[in-house]
């Protein structure tokens, strides 16, 4: 990339145009952006020979006209998002604006309750695949961005103590490549912002229920992740409050768990019922097809998020709640949730997520061509 060139306003604006709205016209841009045609010429011109922008073709105008339609180049760059889940490591390598090159799903031998050395090799082995498939016409790896299941602080916070750098004992980043570290439950919450259900809105919460629970705030469009990079660690409200009960860290996470759930689900399953679900997935659809034992199941578990969601409600506000997680995006959750939530704490709307298990490999990606843009236009944060 030549982010150290100095690059016109006009340009600029042009490119950031094909990043985030993807090909276009010049017509079209210099609508958009009220460029004049000779504005917009140059600003062409220039990106051509930085090798951002290249024509793809041309397309026809409602008078009948053609317009040469661009898109980004390969020299602007390209990044890599990775998901270092609990369950599985998610690749995914694309151009600035969007276009997929390189995808791959990597499930873990095991579910890991949180990032290791394990989950930092596989990690290693899946860059390490991505980078072997790069071809030449990509151009240049500019951002790799890692979605992992931990805070994570800034570089004046303690690392140590968020674990966000245990994912690379076993892993070293690409040289000269920019590297975007971020918690996994915001980068969902990114992505619902941009792609899902909460596009348009500019507060919300996304809250995460799966082998672990976490939520993603959205406030005024901005992404907040707290002092300590703790903003959303739902998983370490006190828990339990009753008489003779001492609250513990996390318990609520692992109350609310997927593996906590089933465990319930399996000492209460009535023979009555047919044989137990061995995991969640089956839960729901033994649910959604009608059977008692499993909707009674559902139901409740859904009334406890519900509590969960209530009191997030209770201090933030944030009007609309997007459930997401490998359990949490079941539409069957919602009767339960929307009740409790308007019977314990202020009026907000229930949604379910419309992105699933890409939701947080899609915010990452976002975040990391976030970066990858400015470092094309030698902008700093």
């Amino acid at each position: 990339m030549a982010a150290s060139l100095s690059i016109t306003g006009s340009s600029k604006a042009v490119f950031r145009t094909l990043v985030l709205d993807g090909p276009s016209t010049r017509p079209h841009i210099g609508s958009v952006l009220g460029l004049s045609r000779p504005t917009m010429s140059a600003a062409i011109a220039e990106l051509e020979e930085l090798g951002y922008v290249e024509m793809i073709g041309a397309v026809r105008g409602p008078l009948g006209r053609s317009a040469s339609q661009y898109r980004v180049g390969p020299q602007a760059g390209h990044v890599m998002a990775v998901d270092a889940g609990s369950t599985s490591v998610r690749v995914r390598v694309s151009t600035l604006d969007r276009r997929l090159l390189y995808s791959h799903v990597q499930r873990l031998p095991m579910r890991q309750f949180e990032v290791n050395a394990e989950v930092s090799r596989v990690v290693a082995a899946e860059v390490a695949a991505a980078l072997a498939a790069t071809r030449p016409e990509w151009g240049p790896l500019s951002t790799l961005g890692i979605a992992v299941p931990t805070r994570v602080v800034g570089p004046d916070g303690d690392a140590e103590a968020s674990r966000q750098n245990v994912i690379f004992t076993e892993f070293t980043p690409p040289e000269n490549v920019t590297v975007v570290l971020e918690n996994n439950v915001n980068c969902a919450a990114v992505a619902e912002m941009h792609y899902g259900a909460a596009q348009g809105e500019e507060t919300f919460s996304y809250i995460q229920i799966g082998l672990k629970i976490g939520m993603g705030l959205i406030l005024g469009g901005q992404l907040i992740r707290g002092r300590y990079g703790a903003a959303g660690e739902i998983g370490h409200l006190a828990f339990p409050f009753a008489p003779g009960a001492e609250p513990r860290p996390g318990e609520v996470e692992h109350y609310l768990g997927t593996e906590a759930l089933m465990g319930r689900v399996h000492a209460d399953w009535s023979a009555d019922d047919g044989d137990p679900p061995v995991d969640t997935p089956e839960l729901l659809l033994l649910a959604a097809s009608g059977g008692a034992g499993a909707q009674r199941h559902v139901e409740r578990h859904a009334a406890d998020i519900g509590a969960i969601v209530a009191s997030c409600v209770s201090v933030v506000d944030p009007g609309v709640v997007v459930l997401g997680g490998g359990f949490g995006s079941s539409p069957l959750l919602l009767p339960g949730v929307s009740e409790t939530v308007a019977r314990l704490s202020y009026a907000a709307e229930i949604r379910s997520s419309t992105l699933g298990s890409d939701a947080t490999a899609l915010g990452i990606e976002r975040l990391a061509i976030e970066r990858g843009l400015m470092l094309a236009l030698g902008e700093t944060i």
